[in-house]
C-alpha cells in the first residue's frame, strides 16, 4: 500500500506496546519509519534493465522470514539517535512491530508480495483492499496521532483493531465480487478457466472482475453496496508468443524479459489494442471495466534476435482524461 498507510500501521502497532505513556511519540516515530523501511527495495534498479526493480520490489525486505533482520538494521540506526531515551531492546520492539507489518499488508493488495522469500518466489496477493484507500488510512492517522498527543495506548489499540476489521470487512466483499464473477461467465455460456477479483482505486464497493475461457480473458467490473450491479466491459485475446511475436527468437533476452513479466503479472497478459508492440497487464486500468495500457513492456523487432542483449521497454501510462475521470466518479456515486 502507500506508504503513509504502511508508516500508520506500523506506528499503531508498536504504539500498542508501549505501555510507558511517554514513550508513545517515540513509538510512534519508530514504528511508523520501520513500517515504511521494506519500500527502500525500490532503490534496487538498473538503467540498463528496466524490469529488475518489478523482480526486487516487494520480494526479501517484505518477507516474514527477513523481519528480524530488517528490526534489527532499522534499530541500529535509530538508536544512533535515541539512545538516551530508549534502550536498544525497547528500540528493537518498536522497530520490530512496525516492520512486521509492512510485507501482510502489501498482501492484502492485489501487486503481489513475495511474503516466503527465499523458499519461495510466489507472489502472494489477497485482492482485498486498494492500495490507496482512505477509509482504510484516514481514521489510522487520526489515532495514532491522538494516542501519541494524550499518551493513551487505548487509542493505539483502536487503530490496530480497526485496520484488522476493515480488511476482514475486505474478503466479504471479495466473495461477493467471487460469486458475481462466476454468474456473469454463466450468462454468457462459459465455464472461467481461472478469476480474478480486485477492488478499484481508492474504494472498495467497485470491483474489477477478471476472467479466462477459451483463450481470451474477459474484463468487467460490479457494484457491491446493499445489491449487486454488474457494469459490462470488454474482452481481449490472451498472449500467445507464437502468434503475435513470431519474429523473437527462443534465444532473445527480450522473450526472457517477457517471462519476467509474465510471472510479475502471473500471466494476465495481453497485447495492447492501440500499440502492437506492447504488452499490457490485464489486471489494472483507470477503469475497472475496461482494458487499457497501465504499466507494460514494449517489443523492439530490431532486437529480436538471439545475439542481442536488449532489454525490453517498462511504459507506465499516467495519462488520466478528464472523461476517465468523470466515468469512474459516476460509477462510485
Amino acid at each position: 500500500m502507500d506508504v503513509l498507510s504502511q508508516a500508520v500501521l506500523g506506528a499503531s502497532f508498536s504504539q500498542s506496546f508501549a505501555n510507558d505513556k511517554s514513550k508513545q511519540f517515540i513509538a510512534l516515530i519508530v514504528g511508523g519509519l520501520s513500517g515504511m523501511a521494506p519500500d527502500l527495495d525500490v532503490l534496487i534498479r538498473s538503467a540498463d534493465d528496466p524490469l529488475l526493480f518489478l523482480e526486487f520490489h516487494r520480494q526479501f525486505t517484505h518477507s516474514l522470514f527477513f523481519i528480524p533482520f530488517g528490526a534489527l538494521l532499522c534499530s541500529s540506526i535509530f538508536y544512533l539517535f535515541i539512545k538516551n531515551k530508549l534502550t536498544f531492546k525497547q528500540i528493537y520492539l518498536f522497530s520490530f512491530l512496525g516492520f512486521s507489518t509492512h510485507g501482510l499488508l502489501d498482501a492484502c493488495t492485489s501487486y503481489g508480495t513475495q511474503l516466503f522469500w527465499p523458499f519461495s518466489n510466489e507472489r502472494v496477493a489477497w485482492n482485498i483492499v486498494s492500495i490507496i484507500d482512505p477509509l482504510f488510512t484516514l481514521p489510522l492517522v487520526i489515532l495514532v496521532l491522538i494516542a501519541a498527543y494524550r499518551k493513551k495506548i487505548l487509542y493505539a489499540r483502536i487503530a490496530f483493531i480497526y485496520a484488522i476489521v476493515f480488511l476482514t470487512a475486505g474478503i466479504i466483499q471479495k466473495h461477493r465480487a467471487e460469486e458475481a464473477v462466476q454468474q456473469i461467465s454463466q450468462q454468457r455460456g462459459h465455464q472461467a478457466e481461472r478469476i480474478r477479483v480486485k477492488p478499484s482505486f481508492a474504494n472498495r464497493h467497485i470491483w474489477k472482475l477478471i476472467y479466462e475461457y477459451n483463450g481470451r480473458y474477459y474484463v468487467d467490473a460490479v457494484k457491491l453496496l446493499w445489491g449487486v450491479k454488474i457494469i459490462p466491459g470488454t474482452s481481449i485475446r490472451k498472449l500467445d508468443i507464437k502468434r503475435d511475436f513470431p519474429f523473437l527468437s527462443a534465444r532473445s533476452q527480450q522473450l526472457k524479459d517477457i517471462e519476467r513479466f509474465r510471472w510479475f503479472s502471473d500471466n494476465f497478459l495481453a497485447v495492447d489494442p492501440d500499440n502492437p508492440a506492447t504488452i499490457l497487464d490485464v489486471r489494472y486500468s483507470f477503469l475497472p471495466n475496461e482494458i487499457k495500457l497501465m504499466w507494460g513492456i514494449s517489443i523492439e523487432p530490431q532486437d529480436a534476435h538471439r545475439y542481442s542483449g536488449k532489454h525490453v521497454k517498462f511504459i507506465v501510462n499516467t495519462t488520466l482524461t478528464p472523461e476517465t475521470r468523470k466515468k469512474f466518479i459516476d460509477m462510485l456515486f
